[in-house]
């Protein structure tokens, strides 16, 4: 079969591997969608003989990429219930592997384990970007038959990422959320909060990505690089400040400002991977009563809610993708993507 390989230095390969067999515990699916996301991109542009470092432990083997992945059951191991895995069935992937036993890993939360150095599909494991995947059964998760592959792959990290964010900030149609950053991640936020009642202030550099905010329907927006991003949403809020915000970019200037625009007794996320912030304790946190929390992606349980919820409500997750691409245009894909100017990309066969 044939796998997209970052080697380094902003390149790509797509080479050949052998097609894979299912172990008793596993499953092969037939790809038919894997979606590009932003924290491929750490991998996409680490150096050449070095390797992105997000505290997983890493094969020195080429690894095929994508974390996204989507598609039907081709093969299925001797112990495999048929219920979890039936024959052609459409399903997404938890892209995580634990110990499978603890605690974390039984709730849905295999990227939690503490119990052994978790493997993560497409960064330490092979991934999605292929024409087969093998992951356990317990990583699958059913997929609609309303909800086309490239939503379950959305679904699968950047759409589920944005939903188990908002779902811990218990938002509600009360609230006014601003979101910081609308690439793929909060371009998802600023859908689902819609579809949640919520009034949405999105937040972005990107002429070409606020303007798709607003087709999104986010209520207003505010570019940071042309005007002072915590002024505005004062304004937009009537002095008080937001009640939630979301921070998706991981640039430091955004997680200040996203901190410093929450109301008191407001609640902030960070969901973006990497970067830092400095922060003043008294200012920013003890005296405004602020609840500040991470959230990393999400459970099984959650992953198929938020299909679930896209589903009932008809959210056009599609909407996210700017751009469709074959294994064959890898590289032209990563280079685009690269720019973090356009919308969501996906491989599809």
């Amino acid at each position: 079969m044939r796998g997209v390989v970052f080697t380094g230095g902003r390149e790509v390969e797509t080479l050949n591997f052998p097609d894979p067999t299912p172990g008793p515990d596993e499953v092969v699916l037939e790809m038919k969608a894997s979606g590009m996301c932003g924290s491929d991109l750490k991998f996409y542009r680490a150096p050449k003989g070095g390797a992105a470092n997000l505290g997983f432990p890493m094969s020195a083997d080429p690894i095929i990429a994508g974390h996204e992945p989507c598609g039907v059951v081709l093969a299925a191991g001797s112990a495999v219930n048929p219920r979890l895995a039936p024959m052609g069935g459409r399903v997404m992937v938890h892209h995580y592997k634990g110990c499978t036993t603890c605690g974390h890993c039984r709730s849905g939360w295999q990227q939690l384990c503490q119990e052994v150095p978790i493997k993560v599909y497409g960064v330490n494991d092979h991934g999605g970007h292929a024409t087969y995947i093998k992951v356990p059964a317990n990583t699958l998760v059913h997929l609609p038959d309303s909800l086309s592959f490239a939503t379950g792959a959305a679904i699968s990290c950047g759409t589920g990422t944005a939903y188990g964010a908002l779902r811990r900030m218990n938002i509600t149609g009360n609230d006014t959320i601003a979101i910081f950053g609308q690439g793929p991640v909060g371009l998802s936020a600023t859908q689902l909060a819609v579809a949640m009642g919520a009034r949405v202030i999105a937040l972005d550099v990107s002429a070409e990505r606020l303007a798709r905010a607003r087709e999104f329907g986010a209520d207003a927006v505010v570019n940071p690089a042309e005007s002072d991003a915590i002024a505005a949403i004062r304004d937009l809020t009537h002095g008080h400040f937001a009640d939630l915000t979301l921070d998706t970019s991981s640039a430091s200037s955004a997680r200040i400002a996203a901190i410093r625009s929450t109301k008191v007794w407001g609640t902030m996320c960070f969901v973006g991977e990497g970067g830092d912030v400095t922060i003043d304790v008294s200012p920013d946190l003890l005296r405004r009563q602020l609840r500040v929390i991470g959230s990393w992606t999400f459970s099984t349980v959650i992953q198929e809610e938020c299909a679930r919820f896209v589903a009932d409500r008809g959210i056009d997750v599609d909407a996210l993708f700017t751009h469709r691409w074959t294994l064959d245009q890898a590289e032209q894909a990563y280079k685009l993507f690269d720019t973090q100017t356009t919308g969501k990309g996906v491989f599809l066969s």
